[in-house]
């Protein structure tokens, strides 16, 4: 930036570096949501056109930004892990916060056509964004434990809820009121005995989201023994499977390195 006699404007900016050596974590949210998806006719209580819009969008995020290791979605929320040493723009919060959230927006709004050919926007989607900062891999790991226990929780309950609206004919405050108080297995037992639906059989990335992580590439220069692989480089893949068990982590320990 060219001196000149303005240039003092700057000194009002304020440093906002992260905390070195901890996990960074920025999670997304949509914006109002119920009404984008009741005005664009998305199918409840799932709609796998929006579902892969998300994914596509937060791999979007992962190939822009290769210190983003690891994704999980659910609905219209999206949570990204940074390498725990990144110096991606210096740690600073506003830079990372913001790139991350244009990116996963302008990629939502590119790939929409791809999804839904025949549905037209009738408005721009939004979405907000918050940071937060973890100190080791036991945090990191229950949050991600907690985001895929809430996907749970929350398609549980809505699976049952549009079953009694779609199938028992009943208004949408009757089934809240009905759904009020229970428990899961009051909501299973709802599903197969009215409905004959077993949850458990419902397609994983309804019950446990989407886990975005990179396929692990394995360069050998013949002059050397090459560096561990770190997981911000290869192909990012798409996966439906348990975060909160030990086996997902054990396999692809370079996501906590």
């Amino acid at each position: 930036m060219a001196n000149s006699k303005f240039a003092y404007v700057r000194s009002f900016e304020l440093p906002d570096p992260l905390l070195p050596s901890t996990y960074i974590v920025c999670r997304l949210d949509g914006r109002s949501f119920h009404k984008f998806t009741d005005v664009h006719g998305f199918l409840k209580p799932n709609d796998e056109r929006g579902l892969g819009l998300m994914d596509r969008a937060a791999e979007g995020v992962m190939t822009e930004l290769r210190d983003v290791v690891l994704a999980f979605g659910e609905s219209d929320e999206f949570s990204f892990l940074l390498k725990k040493h990144t110096t991606l723009y210096n740690r600073r919060e506003s830079k990372i916060l913001s790139s991350i959230l244009s990116i996963l927006t302008a990629h939502y709004v590119f790939h929409w056509p791809d999804f839904f050919p025949e549905t037209k926007l009738q408005y721009p989607p939004s979405f907000d964004a918050r940071i937060v900062l973890y100190p080791g891999e036991q945090e990191v790991r229950d949050y991600f434990a907690w985001r895929q226990a809430d996907t749970h929780i929350n398609n549980l309950y809505n699976t049952t809820f549009w079953a009694l609206v779609q199938q028992g004919d009943l208004t949408p405050t009757a089934a809240h009121a009905e759904l009020s108080g229970t428990v899961s297995a009051q909501k299973h037992e709802i599903l197969h005995g009215r409905f004959g639906v077993n949850y458990n059989n419902l397609p994983e990335r309804y019950r446990k989201g989407s886990v975005l992580v990179r396929k692990p590439v394995n360069k050998r220069p013949r002059s050397r023994q090459p560096p561990p692989w770190d997981g911000t480089s290869g192909e990012v893949e798409v996966l439906h499977v348990d975060v909160i068990a030990d086996e997902f982590w054990e396999q692809r320990p370079w996501l906590l390195r």
